[in-house]
């Protein structure tokens, strides 16, 4: 970036000028009244930038301050393709430059891009259509639904400090990580985020011992923000290997973890969040806190997949390792040529039958359907050669060669699981698509009429839109559905599908009915073969009806009580997440009970 746009960016919040100056009792007043769903005390509203009540300048100042200069107003992503920012005071803070912009627009789908922002959601959904890159110069770049500042936090310090302002004023937080997300959780309007992607430290337990714990072995404590490739490499250079998820950028210990985690090695070892040993954690009141098997139990259960940004904010946990293997991968791609259709589903139905045996054995498989044909890319599995795996995969083969299909296979073998992982490469994008998702029992492939309903859903989604399964056992990973928060409805499935419809990023209405074609058309068709059925909450549809039930399965309940326990005012508010029904966010940004 340009050195003079980047000054224009790091001064834009030193001239923004705020309105008013909020007293201690028009606080007091504002959050004595009582949710009519709980016992506890919470404000009607929040705190927006258009009201007296929004903090001056000069406690923003001081609040950056006291985080040693890390506050940072937000300035969209995409604000240097138009002509015109308009800030907070309605004032033009143009950071304009068409070389920025043109190479913001060429990546602007990779998540690197996306990254190094404050601020700047992977999934547009949630920006409300304030500032886009691909409309012309004219068109206006407003904050919108983005946070109007981050702190962006290197110590426990600078979350304290972002914790305390955010209750003393009666601002919206937002809990930020990486920002992959399709459910809306790290962004909001007139918000102030604490951004935790900095906490990057990563250390090795040779042997983890807790008289509380029936695990022994390696363990690793990692920072809230390491990334799936940087646990990945750390574990590689100590001839380990970690539960993490498929994309490298995603951040584990936030809500990756937190809402359950599928992973590689989830038929092997089971979901992320059955490998934490504990988390460190401060709660709103600002404690740290340990959460494990003897210490704040039952805020250790929430976060083992009850949802990320809901009970507190964790700094840090210490997670499981496993000695690393060989490992062994297998790719398929089948193309339709628009004769071949009816086979290719033929065969799917085969494959899709063929998953129990693939999974049991302790394979990760992924799989893709959609106009184009059908791919398996890829199945992976640890502790066995290739001939292994192709044998695990010959009744799809046979079935393609039955049906004279021409298709591409192979299979390969690696030394351990970083080489495997990275022979995966390019995954997809959070930025590009509608999204949505189910979680399909076991039970559907199972049987020949189970597997024709649900090759006939395939099919009727694919022929509008892609659909990606991860294929995974974590039925035996733990002694329990109820062991740990993460939607019980896991431990019977056989994968999660997920849907996905292309971004229209010029048309904002044709955007919004294409999720509105997901939530009432697409995801229905699996709804309907899944009834009093589950998802994986990380790739759900954000407008799906009746979230409690379908996120977080039998556990909504008794997660909904802990976080009343920990968080009576919901200051730790995020879309979808427990307790999230009690608020709405109505179209100014404005975030207030219901």
């Amino acid at each position: 970036m340009p050195q003079g746009l980047y000054d224009r960016l790091r001064t834009t919040m030193s001239t923004r000028r705020l309105v008013g100056i909020v007293s201690v009792g028009i606080v007091a007043a504002a959050i004595a009244v009582r949710n009519k769903s709980s016992d506890s005390i919470r404000p009607v509203c929040r705190v927006i930038t258009s009201d007296p009540e929004w903090p001056g300048q000069d406690e923003w100042d001081s609040l950056n301050k006291t985080v040693d200069g890390r506050l940072i107003a937000t300035v969209p992503l995409a604000a240097p393709c138009h002509y015109s920012f308009i800030d907070d005071d309605g004032k033009n803070a143009s950071v304009y430059d068409q070389d920025v912009c043109d190479n913001l627009r060429s990546n602007w789908f990779s998540a690197t891009t996306h990254l190094p922002s404050a601020s700047s959601p992977m999934s547009y959904q949630f920006t409300n259509d304030s500032c886009n890159p691909f409309l012309g110069p004219d068109s206006p770049c407003t904050l919108g639904y983005y946070v109007s500042y981050t702190v962006n936090a290197t110590t426990t310090q600078h979350v304290q400090a972002a914790l305390r302002f955010v209750q003393r004023h009666n601002i919206r937080l937002v809990i930020r990580n990486t920002g992959h997300d399709y459910l809306g959780k790290s962004t909001g309007a007139h918000a102030l985020a604490i951004w935790t992607h900095h906490f990057k430290s990563i250390d090795l337990i040779e042997q983890y011992r807790d008289p509380s714990s029936d695990y022994e072995g390696p363990a690793l404590k990692v920072g809230a923000g390491v990334e799936g490739a940087e646990i990945y490499q750390f574990a590689h250079d100590h001839g380990l290997m970690a539960v993490a998820g498929n994309c490298p950028n995603v951040g584990i210990t936030g809500g990756y973890v937190q809402g359950g985690g599928i992973s590689i090695l989830s038929s092997k070892f089971g979901l992320a969040a059955d490998q934490v040993l504990s988390f460190q954690v401060m709660t709103v009141s600002g404690d740290i806190v340990t959460a494990g098997p003897t210490h704040n139990e039952d805020l250790f259960w929430a976060l083992r997949g009850g949802g990320g940004g809901t009970f507190g904010i964790v700094l840090s946990m210490t997670v499981k390792a496993f000695p690393d293997t060989i490992f062994s991968a297998a790719s398929l791609m089948l193309l339709n040529n628009g004769t071949n259709t009816d086979a290719i589903y033929s065969a799917l139905g085969t494959f899709l039958q063929s998953l129990p045996s693939l999974v049991d054995a302790g394979a990760w498989v992924v799989w893709v359907a959609a106009p184009f044909g059908f791919m398996i890319s890829p199945a992976m599995i640890s502790g066995i050669p290739p001939a292994e795996l192709d044998a695990l995969l010959k009744p799809t083969l046979d079935r393609m060669d039955q049906l004279q299909l021409q298709y591409q296979y192979s299979s390969l073998g690696f030394p351990g699981f970083l080489p495997a992982y990275r022979s995966l490469g390019t995954t997809w994008n959070v930025s590009d698509y509608n999204a949505g998702g189910r979680l399909i029992p076991r039970e559907l492939v199972e049987d020949d009429a189970g597997t024709e309903a649900l090759v006939g859903a395939i099919r009727y989604i694919t022929s509008q839109a892609f659909m990606s399964g991860v294929a995974f056992n974590v039925s035996h990973a733990v002694s329990s559905p109820d062991d740990v928060a993460a939607n019980p409805y896991f431990r019977k499935s056989i994968f999660s599908a997920a849907v996905g419809a292309p971004i229209n990023y010029t048309n904002w209405a044709a955007n919004k009915a294409t999720q509105d074609t997901m939530t009432r058309n697409l995801l229905p068709a699996l709804d309907s073969i899944t009834p009093n059925g589950g998802v994986y909450l990380n790739e759900a549809d954000f407008q799906a009806p009746n979230f409690q039930q379908t996120f977080y399965g039998g556990h909504y309940k008794r997660l909904l009580a802990i976080k009343r326990k920990y968080d009576p005012n919901s200051i730790f508010y995020a879309r979808t997440a427990v307790g999230s029904e009690s608020w709405e966010q109505r179209l100014d940004g404005r975030l207030c009970t219901v």
